[in-house]
């Protein structure tokens, strides 16, 4: 690395251990004319960031962020890393990739102090959630996918539970899922009757993994997303009657664009959505000064003024108002909120990480035997 960058990750460094939680009283360095990037999801998650987060940053460092889109996997990543030359400085991604990236080495190891205290000077590793702390990923959220469906397309009963997911007899109609394993193969078993304490103990059999599959082809009129912007529109244009996808899309559809949709919050998974730093990221001193700041309780509990997603922090969480824009309370609409998430499941990342080539293979012979990629 030349040696100005190394410089100004110096720089950025000290400022960002200056501004600690960077409240409104921060003082504004010179400004920095090379931009931090962010490799984030896109749609309504990224502009709530952009306002929550990537302005303010700027704001209080003379930083510019800008974003590039990513829609999960780890294949351009290790491309990179292998180039030794990645184009990003910051990671958004969950818990489970960052997990896999970390044991392959694609990931720089993070500080233990890279979280500033809570504002009442409770320790960082005491505000935030369990096992909020990776050795190359912080947690910042948690996120939840869901089901959503029309309202108008079920006008005599609607759906309750995840195993009407399945059942296109009372619910007819056409379906979208993600193109992963993930989340669908415990929906699939949770249609049979299986407790959520046993799915990942099924999963790792053949039998309990066949029955997922099973369930999963016996699906018709199947749509597969890979883009998290591609359910809630699959849903608004009526091409499908139920979709899953990310609760924060489609809270920004139901309350934006007014869509007729609702979520079936029974056997939502839920999931740590994380920051990572690359390896041989551009400005990895910035990097860390930028998931300190993130990571604040003042910026998590901004954030979900703009998108309802809980936040890792329990300083953050009691600090949960309203929708920036319509004044909404949104406590109702964050996935751990204890009346969404009584029926909730808590994704295994641990799991994943482990079997994510195995599960994948055995995902696409079932479901795509004449295609060779499925996320990853």
């Amino acid at each position: 690395m030349a040696r100005g960058k190394r410089g100004l990750g110096r720089l950025v460094l000290i400022l960002g251990l200056a501004l600690g939680s960077a409240g409104p009283g921060a003082t504004r360095s010179e400004p920095v004319v090379e931009p931090l990037t962010v490799l984030s999801w896109g749609g309504a998650y990224e502009r709530a960031q952009a306002r929550a987060l990537f302005a303010p940053f700027t704001e209080a460092t003379g930083i510019p962020v800008r974003v590039a889109r990513y829609d999960g996997g780890l294949s351009a990543l290790r491309a990179a890393v292998a180039e030794r030359d990645p184009p990003w400085d910051v990671l958004d991604m969950t818990r489970s990739q960052a997990m896999a990236a970390c044991d392959e080495g694609l990931l720089e190891p993070l500080p233990a102090d890279i979280a500033a205290p809570a504002p009442d000077g409770t320790p960082a590793e005491e505000d935030f959630i369990d096992e909020a702390f990776g050795p190359c990923s912080l947690t910042h959220s948690v996120f939840a996918t869901v089901v959503a469906y029309r309202t108008d397309a079920f006008p005599g009963r609607r759906p309750t539970r995840i195993a009407d997911l399945f059942d296109q007899r009372r619910f007819p109609g056409p379906r979208a899922l993600q193109r992963t394993p993930s989340v669908n193969l415990e929906w699939a078993l949770l249609s049979y009757g299986v407790p959520r304490q046993e799915l990942y103990r099924l999963l790792s059999t053949r039998r309990g993994l066949s029955l997922a599959l099973e369930r999963l082809a016996g699906l018709e009129d199947l749509r597969w997303w890979e883009a998290g912007s591609a359910p809630p529109e699959l849903l608004i244009q009526g091409e499908v009657v139920m979709a899953s996808g990310y609760n924060g899309r489609f809270f920004d559809a139901m309350v934006n664009r007014d869509a007729p949709i609702a979520i079936l919050w029974d056997g939502q998974v839920q999931e740590h959505e994380t920051w990572a730093i690359p390896r041989h990221a551009p400005h990895p001193e910035a990097a860390r000064a930028f998931i300190r700041f993130a990571t604040a309780t003042e910026r998590q509990a901004a954030l979900t003024r703009y998108i309802p997603y809980g936040p890792s922090r329990h300083s953050a969480a009691r600090r949960v108002t309203t929708h920036a824009d319509t004044g909404l309370d949104m406590r109702l609409h964050i996935p751990t909120h204890p009346l969404n998430a009584e029926r909730a499941v808590t994704k295994d990342e641990a799991w994943y990480a482990r079997t994510r080539e195995r599960i994948g293979d055995y995902f696409r012979a079932a479901l795509f035997p004449d295609d060779a990629t499925t996320t990853d």
